[in-house]
């Protein structure tokens, strides 16, 4: 594992662990100073702007909400430098209200997360500022759900969705199961979507919320909504696991480890995981009614904290560590653990809370440069449904894809597309005329296409699409009990795509062992597959694993066909 993990370890450089200090953030003195970047905006005091002022300050209410895909962070009290000289509870409360008198005017909602009393009597407050994008109906964050066979992860999201606690039978995780041998079994075998969502005052919005309430009335109370992928945790599907962290592109990750059995066995390969898919992730230590967490906690902390990973480990306890961990959750060297219980539901607040600060992870400035570029939907599920005709379930990648929206449809088996038009789209079951980058949506086409798999894509046509069979990479081994020579048959991941590839040749070496690089073309042994330069790989058989990175793709000549 060790050796796994220290292929990453160029991703967190050291003057990022220095600059990040537990000891730094609560610091009742001082803050780093007001970033010209980001969301989070320092003010001393906004009492009783002038008109100028005051419009002023709307507009930068505005950029910093932009900044943040609709979130921003106000700290009342605090002078750019960082200095916390608080105010009094008259000018405390004036600058509240000027708040939020500038968040009224842009449709935004304001929210304190805290307020503390400085040593000179004074106050300083944090204050969330939220705001729906105007093309969105909230704001979304996906999240994987990783963790051991048995950690109790179904459970757990069936207590956040569904908002009533277990029995400590498993009663909760019946709701999450789609499959009559998971409810035999108890265990997980398919990839599944929860949904969670937080209304204006960041209470959590759940099946408990009213009487009969249903997923759409979840999503229109929202305005913030969670959508919880529920992975695998068993070995033996491990490909769906990887599948599902690969092809949905989750903005987190939350790794779900039992108390009772500790951080062994597959949850520290779906750590490394997380880690080589660069996905921000969250510890979650369950069944604490049943055993104490300290050791586990105690043996989380030493693994996250070795030679090759380098984490922060934040043990969330009380509301102010769960700002600290929503506010750091980005810094790839945080990584915050909660302690709960899925039947007396100890930590479950801490856990609610922690989501609903819990940023977007894309920024505005990515979001916008992905919306600009031809779309590509990855297909993950397709079905007809009666006489409404061929649907696809996916993740929209790139562009921006409305109804009438002229796509292609491929690769077929001879690799090229089929021009298709699309008839309707819903997202989180609720109709839409409109899915932009980075959202998940099913598709709802005008014609029947036969043969259709998932990893297909629909792509735009000004594209100029074709399949491919030969592709290059330049891959690490992580690991291989010998070495990776010329013949090696492989799983490999490629975004949504999952096939079985061969190397067919390696440049500049004979062989790759474990820890080593090299440049090489692989072969897809099925079927041709819609592969672009630049997307990154994972691949695995039995023990061996490795990644990637396309340099090269040789797509088929359909001409010839």
């Amino acid at each position: 594992m060790e050796s796994f993990l220290s292929l990453f370890d160029s991703g967190v450089s050291d003057s990022n662990t220095e600059e990040f200090s537990l000891d730094n953030v609560c610091n009742q003195e001082a803050l780093p100073p007001e970033p010209q970047l980001g969301n989070v905006e320092y003010k001393l005091k906004i009492v009783n702007p002038s008109k100028q002022r005051f419009e002023h300050l709307v507009t930068q209410m505005k950029w910093r909400l932009r900044e943040g895909n609709g979130e921003a962070i106000y700290e009342i009290g605090v002078e750019d430098s960082g200095n916390l000289t608080g105010l009094s509870h008259c000018d405390m409360s004036a600058s509240l209200h000027t708040l939020q008198r500038m968040a009224r005017k842009l449709g935004a909602t304001t929210t304190i997360l805290r307020k503390r009393t400085l040593d000179n009597n004074r106050t300083v407050a944090e204050v969330l500022v939220r705001k729906i994008p105007d093309d969105q109906n909230n704001i979304e964050i996906r999240i994987a759900v990783l963790g051991n066979a048995d950690a109790g992860k179904s459970t757990l999201l069936g207590v956040l969705t569904q908002g009533s606690l277990d029995n400590g039978q498993g009663r909760a995780r019946l709701n999450m199961f789609r499959h009559l041998h998971e409810i035999q079994s108890g265990r997980t075998s398919s990839i599944s979507h929860e949904i969670l969502g937080f209304n204006s005052e960041g209470q959590p919005v759940h099946y408990s919320y009213s009487e009969l309430i249903t997923a759409e009335k979840i999503c229109e109370a929202s305005t913030k909504l969670i959508t919880f992928i529920d992975l695998a945790g068993h070995k033996k599907y491990i490909r769906t696991t990887i599948q599902g962290l690969s092809g949905y592109s989750p903005h987190h990750a939350m790794l779900v480890i039992s108390s009772t059995a500790g951080a062994t066995g597959m949850a520290q390969e779906h750590l490394a995981l997380a880690v080589a898919l660069n996905v921000p992730f969250f510890i979650v230590v369950t069944k604490i009614d049943l055993t104490s967490p300290v050791h586990t906690v105690e043996s989380l902390k030493s693994f996250l904290e070795q030679v090759g990973i380098r984490r922060v480990p934040l043990v969330v306890e009380t509301i102010d560590d769960v700002i600290t961990a929503g506010t750091n959750q980005l810094l790839e060297n945080v990584v915050p653990i909660f302690c709960v219980s899925s039947v007396n539901g100890d930590g479950l607040e801490l856990l609610l809370k922690f989501l609903h600060v819990l940023p977007p992870g894309i920024s505005s400035k990515e979001k916008d440069r992905l919306e600009q570029e031809p779309a590509e939907f990855q297909i993950d599920e397709n079905f007809r449904a009666g006489n409404i005709g061929q649907v696809l379930g996916g993740l929209l990648t790139k562009g921006v894809i409305s109804e009438g929206s002229k796509l292609q449809i491929g690769p077929m088996k001879d690799g090229s597309f089929r021009r298709v038009c699309v008839k309707s789209i819903h997202r989180n079951r609720v109709p839409c005329r409109v899915v932009r980058a980075g959202q998940s949506a099913a598709i709802c086409l005008d014609t029947y296409i036969p043969n259709l798999r998932n990893g297909m894509v629909l792509v735009s046509n000004t594209v100029k699409a074709y399949g491919c069979l030969f592709f290059q990479a330049t891959i690490s081994v992580i690991y291989h009990a010998t070495a990776v020579h010329q013949g090696f048959e492989t799983t490999v991941h490629i975004g949504n795509i999952r096939q079985t590839a061969v190397i067919v040749g390696i440049f500049s070496a004979s062989c790759i062992h474990t820890n080593e690089s090299a440049s090489v073309l692989f072969k897809f042994k099925g079927h041709s597959e819609y592969v672009t330069i630049g997307q990154r790989l994972l691949f695995r058989e039995e023990t061996a694993k490795g990644i990637g990175e396309v340099t090269q793709v040789f797509p088929l000549n359909v001409s010839e066909k």
